[in-house]
């Protein structure tokens, strides 16, 4: 799924008790009178943090609150399990706002809990309506494929003529949203097992990295 700018944040994270945002590090965002989350030190948002934020939670609200988390892929393991606590009874009227640049390394049980949405780039998607059956075509092939299959159908991919690593993400992201979709219709598990693969097959793709390589590699 995709926002086109960031006054969308607050919006769409009223509609859930956590979402995931998909936005460079370096891009400055606030939400007034939210609660922050950020590394006390450089390499993580520890446990102690996450508590003491969830303590503030403790009274009933009686307006929208906001917690933001940035960047999310900090938290360690501790603390983003005690975050997931949260997220799977979300309170009334609060909402937890995970910005991250890498998706892909969020656990799969916050993953599971929290729709991913990503900032789209108004020139790369130009063109999709146009395209939006054989995005789609492609997007269900890359769902099923494996093995042989997959790598004949990243080559495929790759040898689009026209905006060839455009295209690819265009073809990923479409995968991405259909396994969440499938994922909150069904309550599958197995749907939410792929989204990290696919998540990082994105992230791969969009910094440049060999467009078949990477569809071959991150989603095997």
């Amino acid at each position: 799924m995709f926002f086109e700018n960031l006054d969308d944040i607050s919006r769409i994270a009223t509609k859930n008790g956590a979402t995931v945002f998909v936005i460079p590090d370096d891009i400055e965002f606030s939400i007034k009178r939210a609660m922050v989350l950020e590394p006390e030190v450089k390499t993580n948002i520890t446990i102690e943090q996450v508590r003491q934020v969830i303590s503030h939670l403790g009274v009933k609200q009686s307006s929208e609150q906001f917690v933001v988390i940035r960047p999310a892929d900090l938290l360690n393991e501790e603390a983003a399990n005690a975050l997931l606590k949260n997220l799977e009874e979300p309170r009334q009227m609060v909402h937890f706002v995970l910005l991250t640049e890498n998706p892909s390394k969020l656990l799969p049980t916050i993953l599971s809990r929290a729709p991913v949405y990503r900032l789209k780039d108004k020139v790369d998607f130009l063109n999709l309506r146009e395209r939006d059956e054989r995005i789609k075509t492609f997007a269900k092939r890359l769902l099923v494929s494996k093995g042989a299959d997959l790598t004949k159908l990243a080559e495929e991919i790759s040898k689009e003529k026209k905006q060839p690593r455009k295209f690819a993400l265009d073809i990923i992201g479409t995968a991405i949203e259909m396994l969440y979709k499938t994922y909150f219709i069904n309550n599958q598990k197995a749907f939410v097992a792929k989204i990290p693969k696919f998540l990082a097959a994105y992230d791969n793709v969009a910094r440049n990295g060999h467009i078949k390589l990477h569809l071959v590699a991150d989603l095997c």
